[in-house]
């Protein structure tokens, strides 16, 4: 067409001469135009290819007589074709399975459709018929159907293997990674899943089976330690143990003898399982091998292929990984645990005054934290008691709790003035001789005798939440008085922490604790503490013991965060 003209341009270039002759000559699917009476006039090339026949060779012969046969090569009554009824109706038509007979004898099966044709008044002047290889047409259709299958397979395992990623992402813990596993697994990829662990040298545990709904019980029987890996045999799971390549098996694989005893527990239970195909890949890659995964389907019409093999093993060295770094976490927050609870020193029990304590770790998932808990007599024989929180939740917020610990202690120990002038010098000593960033803490300081009285409680807080007093008539106070910044905030911000001072009456009961007792996920900080106030009411006639025992455990459940809490009990008169 000319370029830069408006539409009636456009129009007259696509009138000139031998315009549309082009447009037929170029066109991919065949076409013949036949006239009135059934006689070929014109042939494009792609019918010539089709037909198997030169256009000289076809012209003005009958198109019925020369190309329509049945499957068998017979000619057609002409009554019986389609297209010489289309030609007489003069109406388009199409028709598919259209057998005809090629100019090298073969037959082929058409799909073709027919429009008439007319002049500028109207006069009708034939057919235009367009041909399509049927057998290519179908073989075009299978393509394209397998090649969808296949992108639609390969976003399944895409998207199974993004799943599988976030899904163990979420959580350090084993166990639960596991169990999340064999669900995302089963059965969208296989029937049955086992993961084997390496648990020391040469032991291996099967820790997670997971299979059909309805065979719980069954997999029970299938968890258990297994014999040891060794060097021997060919099963495997014993090659994947010992850092080989991922294996495919087969029906015939799967029956071959094995050698050893760990080879025959994982062949009885792919038979148990009635597995007609079977992968085994490692947990890991390299020398960093934690375990294996066996998947196994049963349909004999579904086997696993090398694609499936090359999607396990991947998502293999995923769960490895995850696994590995599950461990390491594991054995980190035992560490900053022990250290943890090695530090909380024991308490006194000075006269009839009755002191308690509990520690309890952040949840599982979750990492230890730096909450901790004090109490000592100091020189001049007040008691001094102590609740604090580091920030940060690892080995390092631990330590950072010893320091301070140490530190707090040794400023306290003989000091006259007001706690908040201790907690004044522990905030200008600690970015010197300590690691810790920020903390929050609660110094209080019990004067009178510890048989009989009469007691006064004075304190300091360091951004801390308030200590929460229990009397014996029923009453609960928060003592929100003494507030002070945290520690570690920036230098200038304050003057001098206050202090405070409040009157214990005898049989009361003082709780100092952490922010992991009140602080819940999705709920406000003042819930926290009303539920506080309300279950410490409950059990405020109960044993100290078996008040801390009780209180952290009717607080609502949620918390990520470790737990410390203190108590102190003034005798009755």
């Amino acid at each position: 067409m000319v370029e830069g003209v408006g539409d009636e341009g456009r129009w007259r270039s696509a009138a000139e001469p031998g315009f549309w002759q082009r447009v037929v000559g170029q066109l991919g699917t065949a076409l013949i135009v036949v006239d009135p009476a059934g006689r070929i006039l014109a042939v494009n090339p792609a019918a010539e290819r089709l037909l198997g026949r030169a256009a000289p060779a076809m012209l003005g012969e009958d198109a019925h007589d020369l190309l329509h046969r049945d499957a068998d090569g017979r000619r057609i009554p002409r009554e019986q074709c389609t297209l010489l009824r289309a030609v007489a109706e003069r109406a388009e038509t199409r028709e598919e399975g259209r057998v005809c007979l090629r100019g090298d004898g073969r037959l082929i099966a058409t799909y073709w459709s027919a429009s008439p044709l007319t002049d500028d008044g109207g006069a009708f002047l034939g057919m235009a018929v367009l041909f399509t290889d049927a057998a290519g047409d179908r073989s075009a259709r299978r393509e394209r159907a397998a090649y969808t299958r296949a992108l639609e397979d390969l976003t399944e395992r895409l998207t199974l293997v993004a799943e599988i990623t976030d899904v163990l992402g979420q959580t350090l813990e084993t166990d639960e990674a596991l169990a999340r596993l064999g669900r995302l697994l089963v059965p969208r990829l296989a029937d049955w899943a086992a993961v084997d662990l390496r648990v020391g040298s040469g032991q291996v545990h099967r820790v997670a089976v997971t299979g059909p709904e309805g065979r719980d019980a069954a997999q029970e029987d299938w968890q258990e330690h297994l014999p040891e890996a060794g060097e021997e045999g060919r099963s495997p799971l014993v090659q994947v143990l010992n850092g080989g390549d991922p294996v495919l098996q087969c029906e015939a694989d799967m029956a071959a003898p094995v050698a050893s005893a760990l080879a025959t527990v994982h062949s009885g239970f792919l038979r148990a399982t009635g597995a007609r195909s079977a992968v085994t890949v490692p947990l890991g890659s390299g020398l960093q091998v934690t375990g294996a995964l066996t998947l196994v389907r049963t349909d004999p019409a579904h086997p696993f292929d090398t694609d499936d093999l090359t999607v396990v093993s991947d998502i293999g060295r995923r769960v490895g990984l995850v696994i590995d770094n599950a461990r390491r976490f594991g054995r980190q927050r035992a560490v900053a645990e022990a250290m943890q609870r090695n530090l909380l020193a024991p308490l006194p029990q000075p006269g009839r005054l009755r002191l308690a304590a509990r520690y309890q770790p952040a949840p599982a998932g979750s990492q230890v934290g730096g909450d901790w808990y004090d109490a000592f007599e100091r020189k001049d024989g007040t008691l001094a008691l102590v609740i604090g929180d580091v920030v940060g939740h690892d080995l390092t917020a631990a330590a950072g709790m010893a320091q301070l610990h140490g530190i707090l202690r040794s400023l306290a120990w003989d000091h006259t003035g007001p706690p908040g002038a201790v907690i004044d010098r522990l905030d200008d000593a600690m970015p010197a001789i300590t690691t810790v960033p920020m903390a929050t803490l609660v110094l209080a300081l019990l004067e009178g005798d510890p048989h009989t009285g009469p007691w006064t409680l004075r304190w300091t807080s360091a951004g801390h939440p308030p200590p929460l007093l229990l009397t014996p008539d029923g009453q609960a106070q928060y003592l929100e008085a003494g507030q002070g910044l945290l520690l570690g905030a920036p230098p200038g911000t304050g003057g001098s922490r206050p202090s405070a001072a409040h009157s214990l009456p005898p049989g009361s009961t003082l709780l100092l604790y952490t922010d992991g007792l009140i602080e819940i996920p999705g709920s406000d900080l003042d819930t926290g503490l009303a539920g506080l106030r309300r279950h410490a009411l409950a059990l405020a006639h109960e044993p100290l013991d078996t008040l801390c025992d009780q209180l952290p455990a009717r607080m609502p459940p949620g918390s990520t965060d470790d737990v410390a809490l203190l108590a102190l009990r003034l005798p009755s008169p």
